[in-house]
């Protein structure tokens, strides 16, 4: 292994072995219980003898998560690792965090490794925030002198001094991941490991994240992160690779994985989707589940003018009593445009499907390609929300360009952003003008 190369994965792959159950009704008996209790005992005692795998459910399917992963990571290099949900992503970065265990190849580390892969990784909930500091320098590695000049750094990031000596159960979720972000960033590992830490917290906290993120890359340590924000990776990453499938499709410049992760978003279908058993990055509470969205114009391309409308269909699992369908406008590159509210709906006669139409009638998108984020649950962001289910990365859309009075396609350049003004008064006032400034 060359001395500049730190990380090197060959052939990675990673299996998971999935049950899944064929007797879908809701309600049973108390006899079919019984019933299948003892035909799945019987089922598990031959799985036994014949040395197969016990997996609960009628059928058993082996999905790789990961599938022949190779690619080798210098000193001082920043990786960004991008694909849509469920790609592989999290899985590579925790089999490189060592969480979890190869199913096949192997991965070569040299030095210590901090990651930060979810909210509160690597922290003790009984803990105090000043314990965990110093609990997790000591995993890292670390002497405690060396935490304890970091100390003050970490916590003035954080902006969680007033609770510092209250155990991080209790703190909020934007608490936690401040904390867990300073800890991993100031410790000042060879490795530093990072998972879509850009999408969590607020915008001005998001904006801290990526600033200490580059200060952690100018100071010449190697980084690996993960993020739908494809602005971060370009600006952040010398080089990407792209993960399909599990699979590694492209591995090269941020520029070029970042293009050609883009034109994935072209093969997407068009019509009724089918996003029920689409992979969820974040569950929800599965009250209801979105199975099906559509987006009504009959095509992908509308006018800048036209209203946006979207379909779907949703399954009640439990009783719930209202539903809204909530939305975030994403440009192509993973930057969020906007987000909206509906009303709250009683749905509390309903059972089973449900389906609801949305339409934003003045959208203000600039020419471009946009995709949709969608949910449905209960509140809105001003009593705070809960949601049941959301998908991301659906319902991909272009906005055309208008045409000039002549009839010719008007330009639109990206960095002017994804929103175009109209309405924009100019008045003049000669009277006034340089008064003020004589």
């Amino acid at each position: 292994m060359s001395a500049d190369v730190i990380i090197r994965a060959e052939g990675l792959g990673k299996k998971y072995t999935i049950g899944h159950a064929t007797d879908r009704e809701r309600y049973v008996a108390l006899r079919d219980v019984l019933a299948r209790g003892a035909r799945d005992a019987w089922r598990k005692t031959v799985d036994m003898a014949r040395g197969r795998p016990i997996v609960a459910g009628d059928t058993v399917e082996e999905f790789w998560a990961l599938k022949d992963v190779s690619f080798e990571v210098k000193r001082g290099e920043v990786l960004g690792i991008i694909g849509r949900n469920g790609a592989g992503k999290s899985t590579l970065l925790k089999i490189l965090s060592r969480i979890t265990e190869p199913s096949e190849g192997r991965v070569t580390i040299h030095g210590r490794v901090a990651s930060l892969l979810e909210v509160g990784t690597g922290f003790h909930s009984e803990l105090t925030g000043r314990e965990n500091i110093y609990l997790n320098g000591a995993i890292l590695g670390m002497r405690r002198a060396e935490v304890r000049r970091k100390f003050d750094e970490i916590v003035a990031f954080s902006e969680v001094e007033k609770f510092l000596d209250t155990p991080v159960k209790h703190y909020s979720s934007g608490m936690y991941v401040r904390l867990a972000f300073s800890v991993a960033a100031h410790l000042e590992p060879e490795i530093l490991i990072v998972d879509e830490v850009l999408a969590v917290g607020d915008a001005r906290f998001q904006m801290k994240c990526l600033g200490k993120l580059s200060e952690v890359v100018g100071g010449g340590r190697t980084v690996l992160f993960v993020s739908h924000n494809i602005a971060a990776v370009e600006r952040l990453a010398f080089r990407s690779i792209l993960l399909q499938n599990g699979q590694v499709i492209a591995n090269g410049p941020a520029a070029s994985t970042v293009s050609t992760y883009l034109r994935t978003f072209k093969d997407l279908p068009a019509g009724w989707i089918n996003v029920e058993t689409t992979p969820r990055k974040y569950l929800g509470t599965r009250q209801a589940v979105i199975t099906h969205i559509f987006l009504d114009h009959g095509q992908s391309l509308i006018s800048r003018d036209h209203p946006i409308i979207f379909t779907l269909r949703s399954k009640i699992i439990d009783p719930i009593n209202v539903m809204r369908v909530s939305f975030t406008i994403f440009a192509l590159d993973g930057t969020p445009v906007g987000s909206g509210f509906s009303n709250e709906m009683d749905v509390s006669h309903h059972h089973g499907a449900i389906g609801h139409r949305v339409t934003i009638s003045a959208p203000g998108l600039a020419p471009g390609r946009y995709y949709f984020g969608i949910a449905i649950g209960r509140g809105d962001h001003t009593s705070g929300h809960v949601d049941y289910d959301v998908v991301f990365d659906c319902l991909p859309f272009e906005v055309a360009p208008p045409l000039t009075k002549d009839g010719v396609l008007s330009f639109w350049s990206h960095a002017w952003g994804p929103v175009l003004f109209t309405n924009v008064v100019l008045t003049a006032d000669s009277k006034n003008v340089g008064a003020d400034a004589a």
